[in-house]
């Protein structure tokens, strides 16, 4: 009597110990009621009937996947290697279980295909000087495509992009022939600059010759502090004026028929 009393005793508490589930904070359970979606329940105690009730525990905490390295050819047809990482979390949990079958494994191939198709529609220089804006497009659009399946797509970032060593070298030179030229374009506009001040130095000399004979004065001075054997007299342009004036007399003259012989005096 006693036996078949508890039998039934033992099989009540083995039933409710399993029906006893306890979800952490970070966790949700999406409960099926005979097949059909009953309701999201948890955290905490959540009781189960076994048989009847059926739970799936959903993660709510971001996940960090990394997607695997894709083959891309470049929009200039170069071929490269890039992975990245993405960052996702269940923001639905009811979607995330009837929606799609195994939502972690769909998201990871939804992210190597966007990975692909986006990078291929840009060239080599924009995938290594502007990844936070290829990022963000590839952001957008796996989340407006998993948004249907519950998921939050937090963040994509490219972690690397591998070249071959022949296109390692032609960007090396590429990049040392910007060098070049940027310090040809530097170089003349440093003449340029020259050239102006030159012109400035030169209209305030014009303007008073003692300027110019200052000028005279100085470089004598720094070529005295070299010992220099070269001596150099300066010549006040005045002098150089007048020599000038000196020198157009005759032509002047010439010029005007003064200083010719008179046709009765020859011969």
């Amino acid at each position: 009597m006693m036996i078949s009393y508890l039998v039934p005793i033992v099989l009540l508490f083995m039933l409710i110990a399993a029906s006893i589930r306890i979800l952490p904070e970070y966790k949700r359970g999406v409960i099926f009621f005979l097949g059909r979606f009953q309701a999201v329940k948890g955290p905490g105690l959540i009781i189960v009937i076994p048989g009847i009730q059926q739970m799936s525990v959903v993660d709510l905490r971001v996940i960090t996947m990394d997607v695997p390295e894709q083959d891309v050819i470049s929009q200039d047809n170069v071929t490269v290697k890039v992975n990245a990482v993405l960052y996702f979390r269940v923001v639905d949990p009811e979607k995330a279980i009837i929606q799609v079958e195994n939502y972690t494994l769909a998201t990871s191939q939804l992210a190597q295909t966007t990975l692909r198709s986006v990078l291929g529609k840009h060239d080599l220089d924009e995938m290594l000087s502007e990844r936070d804006k290829l990022n963000d497009d590839i952001q957008e659009i796996i989340d407006a495509q998993t948004e249907e399946w519950g998921i939050k797509v937090a963040n994509v970032e490219i972690k690397h992009v591998d070249l071959d060593e022949s296109m390692i070298r032609a960007i090396a030179r590429q990049a040392e022939a910007e060098r070049e030229r940027r310090a040809k374009v530097i170089h003349a506009e440093g003449e340029l600059q020259a050239s102006r001040k030159l012109v400035e130095a030169a209209n305030v000399m014009a303007e008073n010759s003692a300027a110019l004979q200052l000028r005279y004065l100085q470089t004598m001075s720094d070529m005295s502090n070299k010992n220099a054997s070269t001596i150099v007299f300066p010549l006040p342009m005045d002098i150089m004026e007048a020599f000038r004036h000196m020198q157009a007399s005759p032509a002047a003259r010439a010029r005007t028929g003064e200083g010719r012989p008179n046709d009765l005096g020859e011969g």
